[in-house]
């Protein structure tokens, strides 16, 4: 992809500063979407949820990219935390699928590439899914149903619409990876209730470079679930943990103080999700860490 114009919402967030990095260190010409005034020319203002974004802005990009939202494991899921992550994520999306529809063609981006998550899925047990398998039920599937539905304007207007239903992020930097590492080096990690749950994850430089894969293969269209292709137990996950960081990993978490500490949310982390990357994979995309160690590894 020859150099070009692209607006990232989520530019602070742990996907969206690793892609604004990657993209510019490239020469690409990088505008983030910021909820204050904006203080340079290469900021567009936008409230995601009061559902308004300087369309102007947008105006000539060859692709748009929302990576924006509420940390889903930030905090405990109060009522009041779980609506700020629907709007987060759903009022922000419609916001920007209606900023780009609203467009001359000839101004439109090329590509709409909206985030998603595994959470759409559901409980999987050790079943694997990819793409082709239907919602599941609870919080998170009909959250990332309402999601990727809220790009409709953008769909309707021609412009080609990709979903990225990501799975747990390996990184220090942030989402649950960040939470675990401190945990494991320390010598206090251990599985999470019984561990057989499956745990699909994706390393950091394997997210960004299937965003990019996205934004510039032409053709490619709807959801991607992007996950390493061998999703493994956090039994295993805690073996590689202890391997990779030289550390014990002897103080499993049972299941009842997980419910107490996060409450709902404990669902998700003793739920099971083994999700596969078959429409990533038949595109030609190629994972340069498949497995969990190397993922670990790139972290570090």
């Amino acid at each position: 992809m020859e150099h070009s114009r692209i607006a990232v919402a989520g530019a602070s967030g742990l996907i969206g500063s690793a892609l604004v990095r990657s993209l510019t260190a490239d020469g690409h010409e990088v505008h983030r979407l910021v909820r204050g005034t904006p203080g340079t020319a290469g900021e567009i203002r936008w409230d995601p949820e009061g559902g308004h974004v300087d369309a102007a802005g947008l105006a000539g990009c060859h692709a748009v990219v929302n990576v924006a939202g509420a940390g889903v494991g930030n905090r405990r899921w109060t009522d009041a935390y779980k609506q700020r992550i629907h709007d987060s994520r759903v009022k922000g999306t419609a916001a920007l699928a209606e900023a780009v529809a609203s467009l001359d063609a000839k101004d439109r981006p090329r590509v709409f590439v909206n985030g998603s998550a595994i959470g759409y899925y559901g409980e999987t047990g050790e079943r694997t899914v990819d793409e082709s398998a239907p919602a599941g039920e609870g919080f998170l599937p009909s959250l990332c149903v309402e999601w990727e539905g809220a790009a409709a304007p953008a769909q309707e207007a021609g412009v080609r619409t990709v979903f990225t239903r990501t799975g747990l992020v390996v990184s220090r930097k942030g989402g649950a990876w960040g939470r675990l590492f401190p945990l494991f080096q320390a010598g206090a990690g251990g599985r999470m209730g019984d561990g057989r749950q499956y745990w699909s994850f994706v390393a950091l430089h394997d997210e960004v470079a299937a965003i990019r894969h996205l934004i510039e293969t032409d053709g490619l269209s709807g959801p991607f679930n992007l996950t390493a292709p061998n999703p493994v137990t956090n039994r295993e996950i805690t073996a590689a943990m202890g391997r990779v960081l030289h550390r014990p990993t002897l103080f499993p978490v049972p299941a009842a103080v997980l419910r107490t500490v996060l409450g709902e949310m404990a669902g998700d982390v003793l739920g099971s999700a083994r999700v596969l990357p078959t429409r990533l994979l038949e595109s030609g995309f190629r994972f340069a860490f498949p497995e969990i160690e190397g993922a670990i590894r790139a972290a570090l």
